[in-house]
């Protein structure tokens, strides 16, 4: 979700250098905690409950690094950012790594000066309309008007999608999601878009989700995962590889339940590499050997994760598609850990 256009471009990337330099892991263990990036707020995602707790798939990724790192994985610090301000707390070293909805293009990698680690999640952007306007079909939408979060690439798809099907529409600038959602609902715009699992958890707060329809159209890709800053590539290292234990446990058969057996050793040498009874990976990170399994204990594996808080038993209701393991017909896939 949220896909910044360039605010402040030459700053963001002016901002990384001088905060890359430093050891971010070193920075983590003196500070002994995690700074962690997340969204103002999308349940399912990234969202505190009554108690002021974060939690969410997103969330679970930041805690499982953090446990990977310090191996706490309440040690994070957890720091709101919108579109507009995303990207200028990493660049800053205000943060230390982005786990937000944000989607991994060109720009981002090359001209603001970031590294993807990986995807978490595969997206594309959709349409959420109440039921009762009638439609069917994001073509039938010529004059709409629209709530599109500012600062974002959600505006460019916009745009070339309507202009492409010659329709118009009218734009409802909006800054964060909460913001969209009580503008939407108060018929302040006809039609919310951004990512379509990010309307999937937006609808699941309504209190009639079932008057509102999200469209068929997904106009665009958008795959989503967490990223840091350049120059920093041992820090890097230990995110994504933190992001493809979980991604690999799934597919091993190694969960939440069965870590600490499997822990011990088994007969699948990768699963002993992964979870530090052979081999050294950990020492290579610059962590401890059950950094991975740390790491696995915070939530669970992927599947775990995706399940407990944005799967087809939440109210989120998200089935796996793309977003299941490779061997299932879906694109997660995880390089070999050895």
């Amino acid at each position: 979700m949220k896909k910044s256009v360039f605010f402040g471009a030459l700053t963001v990337a002016g901002l990384v250098a001088g905060a890359a330099a430093a050891g971010t892991v070193d920075d983590i263990k003196a500070r002994g905690k995690l700074n962690c990036g997340v969204t103002t707020g999308l349940v399912g995602f990234a969202a505190p409950d009554a108690n002021g707790e974060w939690n969410g798939f997103d969330v679970g990724v930041c805690r499982a690094v953090a446990a990977a790192v310090l191996g706490d994985p309440k040690a994070v610090e957890f720091v709101p950012t919108t579109g507009k301000t995303r990207f200028t707390a990493l660049a800053s070293g205000e943060i230390d790594m982005l786990a937000r909805n944000t989607t991994w293009t060109f720009s981002r990698d090359v001209d603001l000066k970031f590294e993807f680690v990986g995807v978490n999640y595969y997206d594309g952007q959709g349409f959420m309309v109440p039921k009762e306007l009638g439609v069917s079909s994001a073509k039938e939408l010529d004059g709409a008007t629209v709530c599109i979060q500012t600062g974002t690439t959600t505006e460019l798809n916009l745009a070339d999608f309507f202009r492409s099907n010659n329709i118009s529409y009218e734009p409802v600038p909006i800054e964060t999601n909460a913001e969209a959602q009580q503008q939407y609902l108060a018929g302040a715009c006809d039609v919310y878009t951004t990512d379509a699992s990010g309307l999937a958890a937006t609808r699941a707060t309504f209190e009639n989700p079932g008057d509102h329809v999200l469209l068929p159209e997904i106009i665009s890709k958008e795959p989503l995962g967490p990223l840091v800053r350049h120059g920093d590539n041992e820090w890097g290292d230990v995110v994504r590889w933190t992001l493809n234990a979980l991604i690999a446990a799934e597919e091993l058969g190694v969960t939440s339940a069965n870590i600490s057996e499997m822990s011990m050793g088994t007969d699948n040498p990768e699963i002993n590499r992964m979870l530090g009874s052979e081999g050294n990976l950990g020492e290579q990170l610059g962590l401890s050997a059950d950094w991975a399994k740390n790491a696995i204990m915070a939530g669970g594996n992927y599947g775990e994760l995706f399940e407990k808080n944005i799967g087809e038993s939440t109210p989120i209701g998200l089935a796996r598609g793309l977003n299941a393991q490779w061997t299932n017909g879906g694109l997660i896939y995880s390089p070999p850990f050895r």
